[in-house]
């Protein structure tokens, strides 16, 4: 099976294209790039501390609450504490980003 050598060779010859940006244009793409990976590092940040808010009550009240012993196997406390760590990334990451996004908006005042 594969990738077909026709869609496989768009995509090698995607960046060579014969358009060249301008100078404003390379900006916004370095403050997007930058934007990115603000988001994803504030995102690793936030899903670790997550991680381990909800790992710490989760673990203990298996062991503690009678009903959790009995309702909670390893599958539900993974679920729980990656689900909480999976919300907390992307919520930052979207926040992150669109603050940035919104910081680095240049708007043309003359029209």
């Amino acid at each position: 099976m594969g990738i077909p050598s026709t869609m496989r060779d768009a995509w090698a010859n995607r960046r060579n294209s014969p358009l060249i940006a301008s100078p404003d244009e390379e900006q916004r793409i370095l403050r997007a790039r930058n934007c990115t990976q603000e988001g994803v590092r504030a995102g690793v940040k936030a899903a670790s501390i997550a991680c381990v808010a909800s790992a710490v009550p989760t673990l203990v009240a298996v062991r503690v609450i009678p009903w959790a012993k009995a309702n909670l196997n390893y599958t539900a406390q993974a679920l729980i504490i990656s689900a909480a760590s999976i919300a907390a990334y992307f919520i930052t990451v979207d926040k992150t980003i669109l603050e940035c996004a919104r910081r680095n908006a240049h708007y043309d005042k003359s029209t």
